[in-house]
């Protein structure tokens, strides 16, 4: 297979899989001795399935960025059953009755989720407790009181509701844990509740009925065709403006140059941004991006380049 490859994979993970094992599956794909550098922007829970975004080479300075943008998820919850974990694979710590709930009601309760709201991290997650994985501290039984973040859900449909089990479809802000929509919407209700399963669906622009199957990865690697499936890094963040700068421009950046908004908008509709990250493109590729910062109604600003591609 021909190195070097810079850009994004999208991988629909099966259920039962990690993250970093889908990783590895790249790695060893590519063969593990010669590799690119790879990982990814957001992990899905082994329970669960959907678009992964594997990162590789360069593409991994892309991470921030891509975890940022709007996540697609079908999520099943079920009510009457809590675990310690939130979801199906941990310890069953309390049992309800669920009754027979209103589908109105339900909607009700739902809707008080949409919008800006605070949600408290799963101990049994990836956040850092003075230092530490909160999850590797839960396994020990350490108590943890754990900081509320806000997070946005754009919208949360209701798809299905067969009792105790509730199908949704939830749009949300990067960060937004679904095990904890899940658990808060059965205190609303009254019976607690659990993540049964979930599915990504969608991050950013891209979507999971477009990526190559989990399942895929080595064969792909035996047909020498795994290549073709990667994005490349200016076709990354198809959300994200883009300006244009001649080669000579575009050797100083990669050089470590630092320039001044002037230099930059003269050329390009950069008065028009609003305090944003833009794409610096030359010769076809991904110079770099940068981050602007519009002074309005004076007619200059700021811009600062946050990273650089080689």
């Amino acid at each position: 297979m021909g190195y070097p490859i810079d850009g994004i994979l999208l991988i629909d993970k099966h259920e039962g899989e990690t993250s970093y094992g889908v990783v590895r599956k790249v790695k060893s794909a590519f063969g593990d001795s010669k590799a690119p550098k790879v990982g990814h922007a957001g992990t899905l829970d082994p329970f669960a399935s959907g678009l992964l975004i594997i990162l590789v080479g360069q593409g991994t300075k892309l991470s921030s960025f891509i975890m940022s943008e709007k996540k697609v998820y079908k999520a099943t919850i079920t009510l009457g059953v809590e675990t310690d974990t939130l979801d199906p694979t941990g310890q069953v710590v309390k049992k309800s009755t669920v009754p027979d709930i209103r589908p109105a009601y339900i909607r009700k309760k739902a809707r008080k989720f949409v919008g800006e709201i605070e949600q408290t991290p799963p101990i049994f997650s990836a956040v850092r407790y003075k230092g530490t994985r909160a999850y590797k501290l839960a396994r020990k039984g350490v108590k943890m009181d754990l900081k509320k973040r806000n997070v946005t859900v754009f919208s949360l449909g209701i798809i299905s509701i067969d009792l105790p089990d509730i199908t949704i479809e939830v749009i949300c802000s990067g960060g937004t844990y679904i095990r904890s929509l899940a658990s808060d919407l059965g205190r609303k209700l009254g019976t607690g509740a659990h993540l049964k399963s979930l599915r990504r669906q969608a991050s950013g622009s891209f979507e999971a009925h477009h990526a190559l199957s989990s399942r895929e990865i080595l064969r792909k690697c035996h047909d020498s065709s795994l290549q073709n499936e990667i994005i490349p890094l200016r076709a990354a963040l198809p959300g994200m403006g883009e300006i244009e700068v001649n080669s000579i421009f575009a050797r100083k950046i990669r050089n470590g140059y630092q320039p001044a908004w002037e230099e930059i908008a003269k050329d390009s509709s950069l008065a028009d941004c609003r305090d944003e990250y833009v794409k610096l493109v030359g010769e076809g590729g991904l110079v770099a991006i940068m981050k602007v910062k519009n002074s309005e109604g004076v007619g200059h600003g700021e811009v600062r380049i946050e990273r650089v591609f080689s």
